[in-house]
């Protein structure tokens, strides 16, 4: 390493500071008594948090040497996430390091970037402070691979990004990676590394003002567990108590860190019970790959950002900027178009929570309160919205993109509360009407046809009968909703589910069953109606497949049970179940 020249006592100071972190795996807690999760009250926890409920949206940026390439290697493409590429090329370090000499964002302005996520509606920034390769992308004092030593570039992005963030009044994040390719040390010598890792987190900690998050990643190393996970926890609250880490610090279980980290996908049902975010690129890529132009709508941003808040979760939405600094043209026009829609209808996502319906067949809900803020994605042709099983009383109704806020009509019909609607949405992606109550929603959640008149029973609303039998669900990927466990043939499954008219509907049962585990029997009742199938080994068990089982007829409607029950478990499990669907039949 290079020596320094020191300005300022200061900087000397900051040195110091870091040079004793290299020297140990903790610090002296910067309190009389350490932060321990277990010791924090439910009060403190909620108190720590309540910025992040309300934010609901925020930018997440991956920048670093990895723009340079832009997915490009050799002339070819590299494929998969651009960010990857010196794992998926296999790009060994001594052709990889000299990216650094090429990367100098003469375009990058901290001020631009951040006005992007504020006139977008977003609450909070998380960037790569260094990312899987090893580049810092802030000045450490650690090493010389970083973008101040390394680069043309000599300045440092993340001090100026942090003052734009105090400017504007958005909460400043770091993402940083556990696991670094860029230092053997990482498998030959874990120790070394642990002690070069704590020392960056230190200086971030140390050299640019409070945090809002800290952002973990790479925790799948075999030299990581959950127990350093715990450690890496104390230490960071050890300079910042209210600061927030994400379940990446440890192994994405339920109770590591503050919240749960879903990639690139929407959980069902959300996490119920846990605070949680959903982290999504734009396009294909987290880093910036100028052969992606696999482009999200805007219109599907919207939604999902909906359906994320309506979810009790935040949407964190990834931009790619390019080697000279500037975050592609699709991504700011995708942007626009979010915070365009955000300053008519921000009120129904920032401090709202979770629906308390279970499904709404014109869309999603959020509330505060006695305030239900129905995101109306499908706008009814008879100008009629149904709100299914809302049991509370309504006081009053008007669109949210109405200043004056005219009451709508409104009227109940059984368990159904009807508002009448002007027949011209005022958004075409998602209007939003605002229905006030009295007293907290009281709502019956009993499973009913979606839209299209087709039944969808999944396996996260199933009720289980038995001793084995179980729901699972995975926080981390997108196998989040199954029944698995099903060893035991007296263990069997059902719903309740109301039809509004009679028919016949085709019986479809989506599941997974592991090559050579084919051969069980099951029973699929319903309406005094049995259906026998029988499962295939295809793959796996999280290879999950469609098979149509035949057709039930409904006479009338009403409220009906269906259930599944095996006959024969021919091998350890019966199969992974991941939901039934009943389509109406002409």
């Amino acid at each position: 390493m290079k020596p320094r020249k020191f300005s300022t006592p200061i900087t000397l100071l900051i040195i110091v500071a870091s040079l004793l972190l290299i020297n140990c795996l903790s610090c002296s807690p910067r309190s009389s008594k350490p932060w321990t999760r277990e010791d924090e009250t439910k009060k403190a926890h909620d108190a720590r948090m309540q910025w992040f409920r309300d934010a609901r949206f925020g930018m997440f940026i991956h920048w670093g040497l990895y723009a340079v390439p832009a997915g490009i290697w050799n002339g070819k493409d590299a494929g998969r996430n651009g960010e990857w590429i010196m794992d998926h090329a296999k790009i060994p370090v001594d052709q990889y390091k000299p990216l650094a000499q090429q990367f100098n964002p003469t375009k990058f302005d901290a001020r631009q970037w951040v006005s992007i996520a504020k006139n977008a509606g977003m609450k909070y920034i998380v960037i790569t402070s260094k990312h899987h390769d090893g580049f810092s992308l802030f000045d450490s004092k650690l090493t010389d691979y970083d973008i101040v030593d390394a680069t043309p570039f000599k300045r440092d992005p993340l001090k100026e990004l942090a003052l734009a963030c105090r400017e504007q009044g958005i909460k400043f994040c770091f993402y940083h990676s556990i696991m670094d390719w860029y230092r053997p040390e990482q498998k030959t010598d874990f120790p070394k590394y642990k002690k070069f890792l704590y020392g960056q987190l230190g200086e971030l900690l140390t050299n640019y003002g409070p945090l809002g998050i800290l952002w973990f990643d790479g925790e799948w190393i075999p030299q990581w567990d959950r127990a350093q996970g715990r450690e890496l926890e104390q230490f960071v609250h050890s300079f910042q108590p209210d600061i927030i880490i994400n379940n990446r610090v440890g192994k994405r279980e339920r109770d590591d860190g503050d919240y749960g980290t879903p990639e690139q996908f929407i959980p069902n049902t959300g996490i119920p019970g846990h605070d949680w975010e959903a982290c999504m690129t734009m396009n294909d890529t987290w880093g910036f790959k100028k052969n992606d132009h696999h482009w999200k709508s805007k219109e599907d941003l919207i939604h999902k950002l909906i359906d994320i808040t309506s979810k009790g979760g935040n949407f964190l939405l990834n931009v790619g900027p390019t080697a000279e600094g500037l975050i592609p043209a699709p991504s700011v026009e995708r942007l626009a178009a979010m915070g365009k829609w955000m300053k008519t209808n921000g009120e129904s996502i920032y401090g709202t929570t979770a629906s308390p319906f279970r499904y709404l067949p014109w869309g999603r809900c959020t509330r505060k309160a006695d305030k239900l803020y129905l995101h109306v994605f499908d706008w009814p042709k008879d100008a009629r919205l149904v709100v299914p099983g809302l049991l509370s009383t309504p006081t009053s109704a008007y669109l949210l993109a109405d200043p004056s806020h005219r009451k709508l009509p409104i009227k109940r019909q059984a368990d159904n509360i009807v508002i009448g609607l002007p027949k011209t949405p005022p958004d075409l992606i998602a209007s939003v009407v605002v229905l006030c109550l009295k007293g907290s929603p009281q709502v019956d959640n009993t499973i009913r046809p979606l839209s299209d008149g087709s039944l969808e029973l999944w396996a996260r609303d199933a009720q289980t009968h038995g001793s084995k039998v179980c729901y699972h669900v995975g926080h981390g990927t997108s196998l989040s909703d199954y029944i698995s466990d099903w060893s035991d043939k007296n263990d069997w499954i059902s719903w309740e589910f109301k039809l509004d008219k009679p028919g016949t509907f085709a019986v479809s049962v989506t599941a997974a069953c592991a090559k050579g585990s084919g051969g069980s029997e099951y029973v699929l009742s319903t309406a005094g109606q049995n259906l026998s199938a029988k499962t295939k080994g295809i793959k796996s068990w999280n290879k999950f497949k469609t098979v149509n089982i035949g057709n039930v007829k409904f006479s009338k409607p009403g409220r009906y049970q269906l259930t599944i029950k095996p006959k024969t478990i021919a091998k350890d499990n019966l199969m992974n179940f991941k939901t039934v669907k009943l389509t109406p039949q002409p």
